[in-house]
């Protein structure tokens, strides 16, 4: 959430900001709301102040013998008011807040300038693609074709955009996630954490998923059939990041206690709004997919150096498995409502012939600090907001997409990376069972 200060003081620059990521401010709905503001809270003071007053009287009264009936009779009267304004400031206080909570974040001077993927920025490339000597299949072809791939019996299940996996191509998915972890717990020092799949609405507000984004969700009604008869309505994880960076919610942690590094394998549950017709074939926009995330709670002044380190983190995977792929930083047009910077790793998929988003690291500043009151004590003494980061390290369905594609030989089998064996008891080979 922005800073109400920033567009008290300076709505114009807030407005501007917005307008580079193709966002309107609606200026004048809130300084509508910001007179109102003023005026309950004048009014409010107003009161005080003649009640106090007033105290004074009864208290004179009462010291020199005289009727304090009426003074009295006054003071229930204006405590009544009081309380009356006291209603009106809360809810203007909550059409405020429901306002800024409808505001993405700023982006940061270093964000490139766009209206759409088309102007984000290539930042590097790292690795080849393969050159074939034969007709190239994507995952779905190889997977069906290996038997180990399903998407029949996922619909039967559960309808479009789901996967069933068998055999070795299961286990491969299985063992791509326990090397994700091992390398970031091992070496890039996170805190592995198993975190609930389940959520309350408070916990989406917090790291920005609600209110804006709840088509987003998948929705559970917990001790009853719908809200309306008593249940209670809780929602899956759309990813990790949710519940990694609500562990700090309402804390004030000691600032030895930064950077807090996190990290989780879960599965993830996207309804896909608004995604109908895209990526309908195969495993790349699917509504449970699994994937390892990676979280950073630090200090506003490191943030920025947080955030390269933590897309070398998400990168150092993608290297060690041989997988091509780029750097993208992306452009005030395309990037995500809660960053103010975000680089996306893009993976090189030879059945598309294209590069395709693998991870997203971002830094949200105090975005979702200031939702969640997340906040560490300064060398000051002082509570300061925190700066929180995420992203995916990697997204396990994807990378799996990408192995296949990537070391697919001419008979359809798969060649396992070196990275991976050790995970799959040596096994260096996916092929079809004689």
């Amino acid at each position: 959430m922005l800073d109400v200060q920033l567009l008290r003081h300076d709505l114009a620059r807030v407005a501007d900001a917005l307008a580079l990521r193709g966002v309107t401010l609606d200026t004048a709905r809130f300084e509508a709301l910001e007179r109102e503001r003023k005026t309950v809270q004048t009014r409010t003071q107003a009161l005080q102040a003649t009640r106090n007053s007033l105290s004074k009287a009864i208290g004179a009264a009462r010291s020199s013998g005289g009727d304090s009936a009426p003074l009295l009779a006054q003071a229930a009267e204006l405590g009544d008011e009081q309380k009356r304004l006291e209603h009106e400031l809360d809810d203007v206080q909550a059409r405020l807040r429901d306002f800024l909570l409808e505001l993405p974040n700023l982006t940061h001077p270093s964000t490139p300038a766009g209206r759409s993927a088309e102007d984000n920025i290539e930042v590097r490339r790292v690795g080849t693609p393969r050159e074939f000597g034969f007709r190239v299949r994507d995952h779905v072809e190889l997977g069906e074709g290996l038997g180990m791939l399903d998407f029949e019996t996922a619909a039967k299940l559960s309808g479009a955009r789901f996967s069933f996996l068998r055999g070795p191509l299961a286990r491969v998915h299985r063992a791509l996630a326990q090397f994700m972890l091992d390398t970031h717990v091992g070496e890039h020092g996170y805190t592995e954490c198993y975190t609930p799949y389940i959520v309350d609405a408070s916990a989406l507000v917090g790291t920005t998923q609600l209110p804006k984004f709840e088509a987003d969700m998948f929705a559970v009604i917990r001790g009853g059939r719908s809200p309306a008869d008593g249940g209670e309505r809780q929602y899956l994880i759309s990813t990790a990041e949710i519940t990694l960076t609500n562990s700090v919610r309402e804390r004030i942690l000691a600032a030895d206690a930064l950077p807090l590094k996190l990290t989780a394998h879960t599965p993830c549950f996207r309804s896909e709004a608004g995604s109908y017709g895209k990526d309908t074939r195969g495993m790349i926009r699917q509504h449970q997919f699994d994937k390892v995330e990676l979280v950073q709670v630090v200090r506003p002044e490191d943030s920025y150096a947080a955030l390269e380190e933590l897309t070398r983190h998400a990168e150092a995977i993608l290297v060690r498995l041989g997988l091509p792929y780029r750097v993208m930083a992306l452009c005030t047009g395309d990037i995500g409502f809660a960053s103010a910077k975000t680089y996306d790793l893009e993976v090189w998929l030879p059945g598309q012939s294209a590069y395709r988003e693998i991870s997203s690291c971002s830094n949200c500043e105090a975005f979702q600090a200031r939702r969640m009151q997340a906040r560490y004590r300064s060398a000051q003494g002082k509570p300061e907001l925190v700066h929180t980061l995420n992203g995916s390290g990697l997204a396990v369905g994807r990378t799996l997409v990408a192995l296949m594609e990537n070391f697919q030989r001419e008979d359809g089998s798969i060649a396992i990376p070196p990275a991976l064996r050790p995970y799959l008891g040596g096994q260096e080979l996916i092929a079809r069972p004689a």
